[in-house]
């Protein structure tokens, strides 16, 4: 775990040296084609994975440059994946969508993880979409890096099992699974930071209702209701605001991008937040224990073959809340001194000794998710124990604007 006193502060010579390094980005718009980005691209897309990680998911420009180098290393790479954080079940229905132009993308993302379904992920899938339909031998897939998670059919599945079999535990059964079944809109964790949180743990709810079925005869219906319930359970338990906390080791979800890449050969974009994509373990805000990512579990694997890409902010409107400028001793407000909107740093080329050795240290790099309030940004980051082993590259966006989000989610 890294202290603001473990961090090296900056030198003249480490300050001249990222202006130095900094590459422009011309456009942080999603869809954008240039050529600012050419030279990076050319160096992570040999990579079997690139991890391309947001410090948060309320960006439009965050998103912009890494929708612009996921459609780079399609075209120019062969990445033929794109791994999302959601469940197996969710990156299902986007598969279809993008592979047979079944409905349409708003429709899949209706069920998705809460981050994932903006104008912008529609506007991705849509490209998607249209590359395969370009490209029918040689298509782009998409999967969920979770396993299946419980949705609101496994909510309505169980009542209906008990609205036939049990009428008389169907009041009981509502009472537990009509409040928690809100936290598919809006994460437990976030409720309890909003304030709308009814007030009862959503796992005890959920254990209760699984409690309903003991009991009643063992039948092909009473056992399929069981697996939604427990689905629901897993859901619950399994949640930031269930496991307490954000520290936890996501070797399933790693084992997920590796069975897909053993099955299909593909080369695979890995889109998550930075925690997530980071090559090294790391803790997270002021009182977290370890985290291992899945990037860190793909580096254990791959090795260099895969590329960590962090892609962060100075400041700005995030919809959600305004990020004021970040805290001095933050990576992010060291790249805030490169006169540039946006620009990324490659931390794999040589250096002289003393960058080099800033560049091996501990370093704290800001992180703003659902629960961020303004007035603890000093909690708001990760510590990582190197910043080059945790990250290949940086990217650095000066001012952010808010992602569009759709209509259901926005409301």
């Amino acid at each position: 775990m890294t202290t603001a006193s473990s961090i090296a502060q900056p030198s003249a010579e480490l300050t001249a040296s990222l202006r130095a390094a900094a590459r422009p980005v011309a456009s942080t718009e999603p869809g954008f084609v240039g050529q600012d980005l050419d030279e990076l691209a050319e160096t992570i897309g040999p990579a079997t994975i690139v991890g391309l990680g947001e410090s948060t998911r309320f960006s439009r420009q965050t998103y912009g440059v890494r929708e612009r180098l996921f459609r780079i290393l399609v075209g120019r790479y062969g990445f033929r994946a794109l791994a999302i954080q959601d469940s197996a079940r969710s990156g299902e229905r986007l598969d279809e969508y993008v592979s047979t132009g079944a409905g349409d993308p708003e429709s899949a993302l209706a069920g998705a993880w809460r981050p994932l379904r903006t104008a912008e992920m529609v506007e991705t899938l849509t490209w998607i979409r249209l590359f395969n339909e370009q490209h029918p031998d040689d298509p782009i897939r998409v999967f969920g890096v979770e396993p299946p998670h419980a949705e609101p059919s496994d909510y309505d599945a169980v009542l209906d099992y008990l609205r036939q079999a049990a009428p008389d535990r169907l009041t009981r059964a509502e009472s537990h699974l009509d409040p928690i079944r809100t936290a598919h809109q809006i994460d437990e964790h976030v409720q309890r930071h909003q304030g709308i949180h009814p007030g009862r743990p959503f796992a005890e709810h959920a254990r209760d209702a699984l409690a309903l079925l003991d009991g009643l005869p063992d039948t092909a219906e009473h056992r399929r209701a069981r697996a939604h319930a427990q689905l629901i359970v897993d859901f619950h338990e399994q949640s930031v605001a269930g496991q307490g906390g954000f520290a936890r080791d996501e070797r399933p979800s790693a084992e997920r991008v590796l069975a897909w890449q053993r099955e299909t050969g593909a080369k695979i974009a890995y889109w998550d937040g930075i925690a997530h994509v980071s090559a090294q373990a790391l803790g997270v805000g002021s009182a977290a224990g370890e985290f291992r990512g899945t990037g860190a579990h793909l580096r254990d694997h791959f090795g260099t073959d895969y590329v960590a890409v962090a892609i962060g902010f100075h400041h700005g409107d995030l919809g959600v809340a305004q990020a004021p400028r970040p805290r001095p001793e933050l990576v992010d407000a060291l790249l805030g001194g490169v006169d540039l909107a946006a620009f990324y740093v490659d931390l794999r080329t040589e250096a002289t000794e003393s960058v080099d050795s800033w560049r091996r240290a501990p370093a704290e790099l800001r992180t703003i998710s659902g629960i961020y309030d303004p007035a603890k940004d000093a909690e708001a980051h990760i510590g990582v124990p190197s910043l080059a082993g945790a990250f290949d590259v940086l990217v650095h966006i000066r001012e952010t604007s808010p992602v569009r989000w759709l209509p259901a989610v926005s409301g």
